[in-house]
């Protein structure tokens, strides 16, 4: 790590915190904290930059989110043995909550959102295609047949949801994953915003909505409250109709369609369980056109 300059005596304490596409290891080192972040899949440095970039205006422009620490000749990325690595200030946060303080969530994303960046290229189709029918119902099937049988509702809500998929119209470079996992508690006591690397073009009515969905779901007064703080902040996405879901239901899709798959190719049982614990997460709050419905009656 020394070509980070992290200093002197560096020590990795406890173990690493790990996501869908990484784990994170704390490391102590003669100057501070540091985290470093390990790659599950690939990233080209041309992408990395991109992403880091964007996080680095953010930090600029008073969102709180984790410095990116670079190279000295100025790279995000570190290839290792074989695997790759990006390093960020440390920040202490709590675990992930849905109850966080709505006021402060509409806030946070009115803040990004009011960087206004430009976007680089177009929209990627795991935010804005479907799954499709067809995918959905091989998917199944292969599912009943290894007893794990998510059930025709299931199918007939998400194709049904895919209906209401529509392109973004003003892109800009958004975050793109303000869920719950990556919106937390500082030690600070205010938010912060981990996890930019899928950071890329999208529409702010569209991440909006998906930040009511996650955040607000089944919870009228708590919707209005971070919408009306969103407005008020001067955020520029305004929801008004089921399309403006359109992010949500093709991302949440996908990552359900991927961790079908991740059951189903499952190399142990850890792998197995795993893959079953994020579609349990995903059955227990799913996205339907009941939910859409009451939160723009709560909009209304």
């Amino acid at each position: 790590m020394s070509r980070f300059a992290l200093g002197e005596n560096p020590g990795l304490e406890g173990v690493p915190s790990r996501g869908e596409l990484g784990q994170v290891w704390r490391l102590e080192t003669s100057t501070g904290t540091w985290a470093v972040k390990e790659l599950f899949h690939r990233e080209l440095e041309a992408d990395a930059r991109l992403s880091a970039d964007f996080q680095e205006v953010a930090v600029r422009s008073g969102v709180p989110a984790p410095a990116v620490v670079r190279t000295a000749d100025r790279r995000v990325l570190l290839d290792l043995d074989g695997r790759q690595f990006r390093v960020f200030s440390w920040v202490d946060i709590s675990p992930p909550d849905l109850d966080l303080d709505p006021g402060m969530v509409g806030v946070l994303v009115a803040g990004i959102h009011r960087l206004g960046h430009p976007s680089m290229g177009c929209a990627r189709p795991w935010y804005t295609e479907p799954v499709g029918a067809a995918r959905w119902h091989q998917l199944l099937q292969q599912l009943i047949a290894a007893q794990n049988p998510l059930g025709r509702r299931l199918e007939d809500e998400l194709c049904g949801l895919e209906e209401l998929l529509e392109e973004p119209s003003d892109l800009q470079q958004l975050h793109l994953d303000l869920w719950a996992d990556n919106v937390r508690i500082a030690d600070t006591g205010g938010l912060c915003v981990i996890d930019w690397d899928n950071s890329g073009p999208g529409d702010p009515r569209q991440e909006l909505a998906a930040v009511l969905f996650e955040h607000c779901s089944g919870r009228p007064a708590r919707t209005r409250a971070l919408y009306d703080a969103y407005v008020d902040a001067g955020g520029p996405g305004r929801i008004a109709r089921p399309e403006d879901f359109s992010m949500a239901i093709a991302q949440l899709g996908h990552i359900l369609e991927w961790q079908c798959g991740n059951w189903l190719n499952a190399a142990n049982a850890d792998e197995r369980r795993h893959a079953e614990a994020a579609i349990d997460e995903h059955l227990s709050r799913p996205l339907t056109r009941q939910v859409i419905e009451e939160i723009l009656v709560a909009l209304a």
